[in-house]
């Protein structure tokens, strides 16, 4: 017969046999999901393709070649394949990048602000040129039907880009609330989405006046899309923050630090030509507060672009 104090020995070996069993199980799968995870998780923070999202501020072909010189320098420089794309219109790039859907992003200063209200996103570089890492928007007037001054729009058609661009859009409406000009009182608005068709359409007289941004206009003058004889720039802005570059900040850390800096060290000229830029300087959201200052100025209704 088993003694009762070998009864109990036995009882409690085999008690630690079975935690043992268990635990040799649990731990296999445990360590089955967490290697899951950790793949997850690394593909995530540290993937081998970079999604790189840039505005529709111009024609989507256009925007694409001018940034194909980058794309190849960052995926040489990164060791990652780079994927660009141009989302339909302001609303959706935001959109895309509140899902997580955007590693890297080139954002119009407003895009940004309001991106940012639902996103986890963080400005990280901007242009400079000529030593100054600010722009200006202009407003443009069709020089057959008239406008030559600010006071001409008044009751015509003022055509503006996406509803959520800062130079095609916030900065032209406040140079025309200083002069006094209201939209839908003193003169009708038009959405057209980018810049250069806000440019085409006040040269062909369909819209007699509208904003856009100043090197937009610059380079459509030099490439001959518009011709200065035909269009006549009637303002311009204080000077705005660059369209900032920004990145998820769930990324991971070390690839955070190469791309901040691959922009900031940045020295090829057929790299920088497309952006008529001198180089890229480091940015914050704190650049931005004049932005937000901006909308409220003109009571902007900035859930009205984040739903």
């Amino acid at each position: 017969m088993i003694s009762v104090r070998a009864k109990q020995r036995l009882s409690v070996m085999a008690v630690m046999c079975m935690f043992a069993l268990m635990g040799c199980s649990t731990t296999s799968q445990e360590k089955a999901e967490n290697n899951g995870s950790k793949t997850q998780s690394s593909a995530k923070s540290n993937p081998s393709k970079l999604i790189v999202a840039l505005l529709p501020d111009e024609n989507a072909a256009t925007v694409i070649q001018d940034n194909q010189g980058l794309s190849n320098y960052l995926e040489e420089t990164l060791d990652k394949e780079i994927e660009l794309v141009v989302s339909t219109d302001y609303s959706s790039m935001i959109e895309a990048a509140s899902n997580g859907r955007l590693d890297l992003a080139y954002f119009g200063p407003l895009s940004y602000v309001l991106a940012k209200t639902k996103s986890n996103i963080e400005p990280f570089a901007a242009r400079v040129k000529n030593g100054s890492t600010t722009y200006t928007s202009i407003i443009i007037g069709n020089t057959e039907a008239g406008i030559t001054k600010l006071e001409d729009i008044k009751g015509k058609t003022v055509a503006f880009g996406d509803p959520a661009s800062t130079s095609s859009r916030l900065f032209p409406e406040l140079t025309l609330a200083d002069a006094k000009l209201k939209s839908g009182e003193d003169y009708k608005a038009v959405f057209l989405g980018a810049h250069d068709a806000v440019a085409l359409a006040v040269q062909s007289g369909n819209a007699q006046a509208g904003g856009l941004s100043r090197p937009i206009f610059d380079s459509l003058v030099d490439k001959g899309t518009i011709d200065p004889n035909k269009v006549k720039v009637l303002a311009e802005s204080d000077p705005i923050p660059q369209y900032p570059w920004t990145l998820r900040k769930d990324l991971d850390s070390q690839l955070q630090n190469n791309v901040r800096s691959a922009f900031l060290q940045l020295e090829d000229d057929s790299v920088l030509g497309p952006f008529k830029a001198d180089g890229f300087a480091e940015m914050t959201d704190k650049d931005y507060d004049g932005i937000r200052n901006a909308g409220k100025t003109l009571g902007l209704d900035l859930g009205e672009f984040v739903k």
